[in-house]
């Protein structure tokens, strides 16, 4: 045993690699290695020379195992030494830069007039951007014949052959979204309706997909006063200097008497800056609900009246922003959305105030 010890413990310590020392471990101390066939030899042995030779097979055994778990270990280190010696890093040289994802100016302006109305006592509210034709035109006050039924104007869901039923719409506005809220609801009520809408339009000002946000406030007195109150303290708000709004008389089927709303501008150098000068810019169409769309909505227009108003997302970010073009927003232009984009924590306030 003492020659077998002195052999092994001399060939695992000349070992040049793994291979070689997993070679010397089955030669050694595999099923069929020479001191796994020694302690085989035991069975044939008197009692009195197994306690001699068992012990020391065993301390054999475990010598040599630990001197293959030695060398192992030191053949680890050496490679682990060898490789760091080729693959030499600088860690005081400064990390990669990644570049964020940035808050698109849509979802941005969304939260700032989410934030704004919330605090004049206004609820959000959301419904179906594929509608039925009763919600988006009848419930409304919008006759048949109106141009904005037309298929130039309007998206129509298509219909299986033979089924007679008026074709859903990709909704035109988010005005449904008072209907349904006052279905479900009834009145007193305060909301507004963000969201996206369809229309079969496409030019630097208009697109096929764009956002709206509409408000609704039905009470037993509210007037055209409250009105005008509201979108001066929103547009003051969002735009963070005070702005003087200018009311047009226009129709629009739902509500009666119906406005459009002109905001106190100036136009220098191609630029628009809100709250100064003597020009005016629309923004948006409002006037007191309809009281046939009451009706349609199950409330009593003899009890209750109020106002509703509907502006563009896009276009007042554009306004706020300077973007200068309508089409950009939906382009997926990596560069447009880095130069325009927020940060994620660019928190909308109250007041819209986001540093840029």
């Amino acid at each position: 045993m003492d020659d077998l010890r002195q052999k092994y413990i001399d060939l695992v310590a000349s070992a040049p690699d793994e291979s070689a020392l997993e070679d010397l471990r089955v030669q050694a101390v595999g099923k069929k290695g020479e001191i796994s066939l020694k302690m085989r030899e035991l069975g044939r042995m008197t009692p009195q020379e197994r306690q001699v030779a068992g012990p020391a097979l065993n301390a054999l055994k475990d010598e040599i195992n630990a001197a293959l778990a030695a060398k192992k270990a030191a053949l680890a280190d050496a490679a682990l030494d060898e490789r760091l010696k080729g693959e030499w890093l600088d860690v005081t040289l400064p990390g990669r830069t990644r570049r964020h994802g940035t808050i698109h100016p849509v979802s941005q302006v969304t939260e700032e007039v989410t934030a704004i109305f919330a605090d004049m006592g206004f609820s959000v509210a959301e419904g179906p951007q594929i509608d039925s034709d009763w919600y988006n035109f009848d419930a409304l006050n919008i006759p048949g014949h109106h141009p904005a039924r037309a298929e130039m104007d309007t998206f129509y869901m298509a219909r299986a052959e033979g089924d007679n039923r008026p074709p859903h719409v990709l909704r035109t506005h988010t005005s449904p979204v008072q209907i349904r809220h006052m279905e479900q609801h009834g009145a007193p009520c305060r909301i507004i309706a963000p969201g996206r809408v369809y229309r079969a339009d496409y030019d630097q000002t208009h697109t096929p997909m764009f956002h709206q946000v509409e408000g609704l406030a039905i009470d037993r007195d509210i007037s055209m006063a409250n009105l005008k109150w509201v979108l001066e303290e929103f547009f003051t708000a969002f735009f963070g200097t005070k702005v003087i709004t200018r009311f047009r008389a226009s129709h629009f089927p739902f509500v009666e008497p119906g406005a459009e709303i002109d905001i106190q501008c100036s136009f220098e150098g191609g630029t628009v800056k809100v709250g100064e000068g003597d020009d005016w810019l629309e923004v948006l169409g409002s006037g007191m609900v309809h009281p046939k769309v009451l009706q349609a909505a199950n409330v009593d227009p003899d009890q209750w009246q109020g106002f509703a108003f509907g502006m563009g997302i896009d276009r007042i970010a554009m306004l706020k922003y300077g973007i200068p073009d309508l089409r950009a927003f939906f382009e997926s232009d990596l560069r447009w959305l880095r130069h325009y984009g927020f940060s994620a924590l660019d928190v909308p306030t109250l007041h819209g105030g986001v540093s840029r």
